[in-house]
């Protein structure tokens, strides 16, 4: 399989800033992937992802083999030919969405059977299947193996006993992967808030890549209601254990403070559904945190939303303007939103690859954090 070359040009500390190479382009990280659920991100057109400054987006597998399906995906030509994406893709191995349907699955050791929440259709998927939506249907760059996304809280058996699956299920998924030029597969590290699991699982799927396996590795299990504190602490027992000439993928996080935190301690890659669920709510995202345009304080605010972004819907609508699409519940509030909250994400990423870059990742962090929590922490 290939592992696509990752060329890492400066560290401080632990954060690291490089360029992951796909035969699709490059990806400059620390990267944040915007999540296009059912092929789109919502409420924001794929150019103004791009001009946004996001190198790649990720795909959902579980969404997408129920609508439009596998199949039909693969003779649309793929998601890149599908969704007017011609750069880097990465997908989830839908294991993570089987999960949250606690009530609509059963877990073997075969994979998961889940009924559709949409017909309440069944289905199954295992490491095999779902690594043939990834890689053959949805044409995905980057495929995760499939894996269980473990209870939080669970006792240690309870996530021995789901780490282990998920390392059983990393081989099968390797199995079926293969060898392929121009794709690569991630591990997922699972072991929930116990440092002698995550090492064991970090271990294992090392051993996997060595052996011939995983172009990159995936940090599962996390934003499930741990909170901010525990997550880190998770990174700061399981990272040490992770090669440092791979990329590390923190799965479905976050907000913009854990972003800074998470690269503080040597990870890579991000995605989260963040920027657009919340622009869809009246959500603005700033580094002080986001504030609320539904507020009547801002009916009659000139300014606009973030003059800091370069980007039209930072700069170009005022306060007002949008606080009245939001109170009129138009469309065009959740797409400026979106937009704004897609290009102050990049944004973060980028003035993080400078700062590291530029050795004052410290002090970048540092200031960050001041305004984040108002000078208090």
């Amino acid at each position: 399989m290939a592992k696509f070359p990752f060329d890492i040009a400066a560290t401080d500390g632990l954060a690291r800033t490089g360029v992951l190479k796909t035969l699709r382009g490059d990806i400059r990280t620390p990267a944040f992937m915007p999540v296009g659920t059912a092929g789109t991100v919502k409420a924001v057109y794929m150019d103004q992802v791009r001009q946004a400054g996001a190198d790649i987006i990720l795909g959902n597998t579980y969404h997408l083999m129920l609508r439009p399906g596998p199949e039909r995906m693969k003779r649309l030509g793929g998601l890149h030919k599908f969704g007017g994406w011609s750069g880097p893709i990465l997908t989830d191995s839908g294991g993570f969405q089987v999960w949250s349907l606690s009530k609509l699955r059963k877990m073997t050791e075969e994979g998961v059977t889940f009924q559709s929440h949409l017909d309440g259709s069944k289905h199954m998927l295992s490491p095999e299947r779902s690594i043939e939506i990834q890689a053959d249907c949805i044409g995905a760059d980057i495929s995760m193996q499939l894996d269980e996304c473990t209870n939080f809280p669970s006792t240690f058996e309870e996530a021995k006993a789901s780490m282990e699956l998920s390392l059983r299920w990393g081989q099968r998924s390797l199995g079926a992967f293969g060898e392929r030029a121009d794709q690569t597969l991630f591990a997922i590290v699972q072991g929930s808030t116990f440092p002698e699991l995550r090492r064991q699982s970090a271990e294992a799927s090392v051993a996997e890549m060595t052996a011939g396996g995983y172009g990159g590795f995936a940090i599962g299990g996390l934003a499930v209601g741990e909170g901010h504190e525990m997550m880190c602490e998770v990174l700061d027992y399981t990272l040490p254990h992770l090669p440092k000439d791979r990329p590390r993928y923190l799965m479905g996080v976050g907000k913009p403070i854990d972003l800074v935190e998470s690269v503080a301690r040597g990870v890579d890659m991000f995605d989260c559904v963040i920027p657009t669920r919340s622009g869809r709510h009246g959500q603005v995202w700033t580094d002080k945190g986001p504030y609320n345009i539904k507020k009547a304080i801002y009916a009659e605010d000139e300014t606009p939303l973030d003059s800091s972004i370069d980007c039209p819907a930072s700069q170009n609508y005022s306060k007002a303007y949008v606080h009245h699409l939001v109170r009129c519940n138009e469309f065009l509030a959740s797409m400026i939103l979106s937009w704004h909250n897609t290009a102050y994400y990049q944004n973060l990423m980028q003035r993080m690859r400078a700062a590291i870059a530029g050795g004052q990742f410290n002090e970048f962090a540092g200031g960050f954090r001041k305004d984040w929590y108002g000078g208090t922490k």
